[in-house]
């Protein structure tokens, strides 16, 4: 026998003993969740787990191990909730509707819209538009709306049976609205796609750069372009809908004094002239589109769940969140936080990772993010788009 199968046969002894440890110690907490039950105390003793944390550092005798020792019994206590929560079943009608909408989203995957039509924010033109036939093709149903907010109201109201919106941009970060109306609307991601964004200045024929006094564009287009409008401090800045919008007005303005900033394929279909090219900042420009419909739809080959949830205002809250995550080796892709409505500094936080809802062992995840969370939501489950 080689020192390494010894080293190997010891780690499995270990294990065994850590195994019939772990079973004996959660049917403790069995009893601890019976006891509680009769007492009608709560499940969650905040004072008592930072205390139980405490005292676990202090028998740990290599100063190193102390943060793996926490993070290991972080994950046990979080274990035992859920094997208390069980047991109790003490889920308020919040829970257990948040529960019952997971279930409702795993078996909606032979869902589809009524409506073929695809609602876009802006114009032709607009990389909304580009988005979606990238999604759907080029001889798909499509239809503008005027604002993000339009898009959702057109879904509810039955105009469409997809929504096509910008969520995030790989130089000015976050799409805040976007957000808040994902939240304020319900309705689910299906699916996602990255367009790159290659802004032009654009005016109408015979315009020059000397000529220019104003300029229009979304407010995306003007901070994605800072760098290069920051060499024309003389114009006027004027923000509009979208950057397709804009090149429409401008070669309806037929004005050599006003420009665009907007797409390529924009200053085409409005017949515009391109003044300058490329010239937002980053040239690894892109931006992520999101797909929303009325109900969850999930595929097979769904690899990427958003989610929306709150926590509650006490310490150590949101690191247990993680901490599930952490535990079950999921990849924490994005955390979004974003302000409630009306209630100050309480906050809704939006997250991506990695997996299916159909894989093993994600019901018992998604069991213990409800149980850790105030509100929690599946915003939906799909196939990540190719970096």
């Amino acid at each position: 026998m080689t020192e390494l199968d010894e080293l190997r046969g010891k780690i499995d002894e270990i294990d065994r003993q850590i195994v019939a440890l772990y079973e004996e110690r959660m049917d403790c907490c069995r009893q601890v969740g019976l006891y509680k039950l009769r007492t009608q105390m709560p499940i969650l003793d905040s004072g008592r787990e930072t205390e139980v944390l405490r005292g676990k550092t202090d028998l740990v005798s290599d100063p190193e191990m102390k943060p793996y020792v926490i993070a290991l019994f972080e994950q046990i206590m979080a274990q035992s909730r859920m094997i208390q929560t069980k047991l109790i079943n003490a889920w308020s009608p919040a829970k257990e509707r948040a529960y019952s909408e997971y279930q409702e989203a795993m078996n909606s995957g032979n869902w589809f819209p009524e409506s073929d039509r695809i609602i876009y924010q802006g114009q032709p033109g607009a990389y909304g538009e580009e988005a979606t036939i990238q999604l759907f093709g080029e001889d798909c149903d499509r239809t503008p709306a005027r604002s993000f907010e339009g898009v959702f109201v057109a879904i509810r109201e039955g105009l469409g049976g997809y929504g096509v919106l910008p969520i995030e941009n790989s130089s000015t970060g976050s799409i805040n609205d976007v957000y808040d109306l994902l939240g304020k609307y319900g309705c689910s991601i299906v699916g996602e796609t990255i367009v790159r964004v290659e802004h032009c200045l654009m005016g109408v024929p015979g315009s020059s750069l000397g000529s220019i006094t104003d300029v229009y564009s979304h407010e995306q287009g003007f901070s994605q372009c800072r760098e290069f409008l920051n060499t024309f401090p003389q114009w006027n800045q004027n923000v509009e809908a979208n950057t397709a919008a804009s090149a429409k007005m401008v070669a309806k303005l037929n004005d050599p004094s006003r420009a665009a900033i907007a797409s390529r394929r924009a200053a085409k279909l409005y017949g515009l002239d391109i003044l300058a090219e490329k010239i937002n900042y980053n040239s690894n420009n892109y931006t992520r589109f999101v797909v929303v419909a009325e109900k969850p739809r999930i595929s097979q080959k769904a690899d990427k769940i958003s989610v929306i949830f709150t926590v509650p205002h006490t310490e150590g809250s949101l690191h247990r969140i993680l901490s599930v995550f952490a535990a079950n080796g999921l990849n924490l892709l994005k955390l979004e936080s974003r302000p409630i409505p009306g209630r100050s500094w309480e906050y809704n936080f939006f997250a991506d990772f990695a997996g299916n809802l159909h894989n093993e062992g994600m019901d018992a995840v998604i069991h213990q993010l409800i149980d850790e969370t105030l509100s929690f939501h599946i915003l939906g489950n799909y196939e990540k788009s190719a970096d």
